[in-house]
């Protein structure tokens, strides 16, 4: 089955939520409608009524499918009963435990639950544990082009998926970050795996960011530290809420965001390299379709073996 009958978009390309407000709805409908699935990112805190205006206005600028991603470790309850409420096609729930219950739930209300796993050499047993079954394999991890997409499908993958860490769909017109944190992306191409930023608010769970100047000065920050007792370096409008950016924080610059924007957190995956230029989001789709049939067809011909 492809993925029409699957989940109803076009391609196994998937745009994952960005956070933690950088997969808006102009990019979330930009992907879906050049045949991709996108994702919103729910808030990291309580908020139905934004969830269900940001899931509307999504609508107004697709008809294809869509759907949005909760963060299990911060409050969510409220937010996943609006979703299913507003019978979206997906619903992606990752860092935390998703009970039984929750899973029928959301299978009852019409909506898929997909779940995230990492690639190469977890990937192909992945595929074989499922075997025949009729579940689709999103592959996640460093895919930014053609060749990354047609290396997870040679692996058995139904489709792929990218986002922060992958960079791709993060570095587009539609984008909801920052225009520095953009640039940085292209003039930068080391990362390096931390735990530097955000350790109060979501403790145990590192991140890949870029070596900025910033984060190569402060990267031996001592384990006692963390940014609750640090300065406000800047403040930024989160899904409609103002908020101050403390030094070492794990909030993301998106365009709203003032301050020292070079000293604030900027996530990326090790693909980062690859990031030549901020593009629109249907031409990354395009491009990876495009550039995965001319790889199939040619590189990998029956002729070429």
């Amino acid at each position: 089955m492809g993925w029409k009958g699957i989940l109803g978009f076009e391609y196994g390309i998937v745009q994952a939520p960005l956070g933690p407000d950088i997969a808006c709805p102009e990019l979330v409908a930009a992907v879906a409608n050049a045949g991709g699935l996108g994702f919103l990112r729910a808030p990291d805190w309580e908020s139905p009524e934004y969830v269900k205006e940001l899931i509307r206005k999504t609508r107004k600028l697709t008809d294809n499918p869509f759907g949005v991603g909760v963060v299990l470790a911060f409050p969510h309850k409220e937010n996943i009963k609006a979703i299913l409420e507003e019978k979206v096609a997906v619903l992606q729930l990752y860092w935390g435990e998703c009970s039984k219950e929750l899973v029928i739930e959301a299978h009852n209300a019409g909506v898929n639950v997909v779940p995230q796993d990492a690639l190469i050499s977890l990937l192909p047993r992945v595929v074989d544990l499922v075997g025949d079954h009729d579940i689709p394999i999103i592959a996640a991890g460093a895919i930014v082009d053609a060749r990354g997409y047609v290396a997870a499908l040679a692996l058995g993958a139904k489709g792929i998926c990218m986002g922060t860490s992958f960079c791709r769909f993060l570095s587009t017109h539609e984008s909801y970050a920052h225009a520095t944190y953009k640039q940085k992306l292209i003039e930068l191409d080391k990362t390096e795996y931390t735990d530097v930023f955000g350790r109060a608010r979501w403790p145990g769970a590192p991140h890949r960011v870029l070596q900025t100047p910033f984060f190569c000065d402060w990267k031996s920050l001592p384990a006692e530290e963390n940014e609750s007792n640090q300065l406000v370096i800047g403040r930024s409008i989160i899904h409609g809420v103002e908020k101050d950016i403390r030094r070492f924080s794990g909030t993301v610059p998106n365009p709203t965001t003032t301050g020292d924007i070079e000293s604030m957190v900027m996530y990326a995956g090790q693909s980062v390299g690859l990031i030549k230029e901020i593009i629109p989001a249907e031409e990354v789709v395009k491009r990876l379709v495009e550039g995965a049939q001319l790889l199939i067809h040619q590189t990998f011909s029956l002729d070429s073996v």
